[in-house]
């Protein structure tokens, strides 16, 4: 699985969604991650092991401490692709409103006849 399959695969879970809006905002412990989403600690270290594998996150070491941030740059190859994906959808509208245009003057070029 390549790094963009692990992170949709990652964000696909609710919790590990809201851990990254979470740390979004600034980083974070595992403590202070339980106290939010009222999970045990194991299952939110769980959560954070495949967010870290994914590069969503990455985890320091600061005295007992691990704090969590978000690693930016794993996120704007998502954003990237979604942004592609994006594109093209506008560009499919953009073509279907073109069409949608000459068949409406097509058809009061009709009603005049």
């Amino acid at each position: 699985m390549n790094r963009l399959d692990q992170a949709f695969a990652a964000l696909a879970d609710p919790t590990r969604r809201g851990i990254v809006v979470h740390l979004a905002r600034g980083e974070a412990s595992v403590s202070d991650l339980v106290g939010l989403f009222s999970l045990t600690q194991p299952t939110i270290s769980s959560h954070l092991k495949v967010l870290e594998s994914a590069g969503l996150i990455s985890r320091t070491r600061v005295a007992q401490s691990r704090p969590c941030k978000l690693e930016t740059k794993q996120l704007k190859v998502v954003t990237d692709w979604l942004e592609k994906v994006q594109e093209i959808w506008e560009g499919n509208y953009k073509r279907l409103d073109a069409l949608l245009a000459e068949l409406k003057q097509a058809q009061k070029e009709e009603r005049k006849k």
